[in-house]
């Protein structure tokens, strides 16, 4: 297994650590925010517009793809890349969370899942080497392994059982990965990360962090974390998991996006996140700010002439004041979610930027408390 990641700096008075994951399409700096591309495209973004802002590297996921375009398509277009024209890099999640949330829809057993596409009611199924498969044909160059996510509400036994499942559908995709180039020539396209369980207790979360650690991935993923719990559980849970993951590899936490999270998993030493919240609250209005969340849909943006950010880079910011920002949302014009859309995906990159800084100097605590403290100072919300 060749080593991917390399740690520049950590500051001295936490975990938080900058580095590179060098992969197929770039070198990725991190701390790192990755902008959620499930279809093969950020909504109300073009690929430009994402390379423009700095990303090179943005999320796919395979259950998705895997129902429409198929594998066949993208086949013929020789990944995602060709099909979709984006140069940077893709990460791929399995689908195990997306096809966990159709509980109606699905069937769990050892061999792996059953399900019906939400799409036509169509009937699947997913092992752990047919994931590899697909994420092999869609080109991913960090693929995520099939895993069977907790609800947050379970008992001890159905948590262990869905984590044991989760390690040995792990093992299956190594030894698949490894299959692919027996048989062809050709090593996986993608980097294989596993994926921590166990739920909301403590032993069974120690337990599959060292398990997935001393197995044969170039990087790792928490789980089954921003599911529904608390904030004070999640971040007891984050710090308990990332305590017993390896720091010589890349660490993921996956589905976490809004900056009290972000900042949270920076300081555990946390490489990577992902969430569609910056997109989604964008096309309802809804925007960051260093003051909180804006909602440009409120009154007192009417006869604003201020941009949502002062000294902010987007499109947004650059060329337009609240108050045309409002009427663009009031009038329901789709040139509103797309700007908004820029103007957070900016807002974030812009950010991590920041961070990054933060920990090369040694401040990364000073910087997060007072950037929290004057981003809730209003309850996390702009009112003016």
């Amino acid at each position: 297994m060749d080593r991917i990641y390399k740690m520049h700096h950590r500051d001295s008075h936490c975990k938080a650590r900058t580095g590179e994951i060098v992969l197929g399409h770039g070198t990725v700096k991190t701390p790192a925010f990755m902008p959620v591309g499930t279809n093969g495209t950020v909504k109300a973004m073009y690929h430009r517009t994402i390379e423009e802002i700095g990303y090179n590297l943005i999320l796919g996921n395979t259950y998705h793809l895997y129902l429409r375009p198929g594998c066949d398509v993208l086949n013929s277009f020789d990944g995602l890349h060709g099909f979709s024209s984006w140069q940077g890099n893709i990460l791929t999640d399995s689908g195990g969370f997306q096809i966990f949330s159709l509980s109606k829809l699905r069937k769990i057993f050892d061999e792996g899942i059953r399900f019906q596409s939400h799409i036509d009611g169509s009937r699947h199924e997913f092992t752990p080497e047919k994931v590899v498969d697909i994420q092999q044909v869609i080109g991913s160059d960090i693929a995520m392994v099939l895993d069977v996510c907790s609800p947050p509400d379970i008992d001890w036994k159905k948590t262990k059982k869905a984590m044991d499942l989760t390690h040995l559908w792990a093992e299956l995709a190594i030894k698949r990965r490894d299959e692919l180039f027996e048989k062809t020539g050709r090593a996986f396209r993608g980097n294989l990360f596993g994926i921590v369980q166990g739920g909301f207790y403590d032993d069974l979360r120690t337990e599959s962090a060292r398990t997935i650690s001393q197995m044969d991935f170039p990087g790792i993923a928490i789980g089954g974390l921003s599911v529904g719990e608390e904030k004070e559980k999640f971040k007891y849970f984050l710090g308990l998991t990332a305590d017993e993951i390896t720091y010589e590899k890349p660490r993921y936490v996956m589905g976490i996006g809004s900056v009290d999270y972000i900042l949270e998993a920076v300081e555990h030493g946390i490489d990577l996140f992902d969430c569609v919240l910056a997109t989604r609250e964008a096309r309802h209005g809804t925007v960051f700010t260093d003051d909180g969340m804006l909602n440009l849909t409120r009154a007192f943006n009417e006869f604003s002439k201020s941009p949502i950010q002062e000294g902010c880079t987007c499109a947004a910011c650059r060329n337009y004041s609240r108050s045309y920002m409002r009427h663009l949302f009031k009038c329901g014009e789709m040139l509103g979610g797309m700007l908004a859309s820029e103007h957070n995906l900016t807002y974030l990159y812009n950010l991590i930027i920041k961070v990054r800084k933060a920990i090369e100097e040694d401040r990364f605590l000073q910087f997060k408390n007072d950037y929290l403290a004057r981003f809730y100072a209003n309850g996390g919300l702009t009112k003016q």
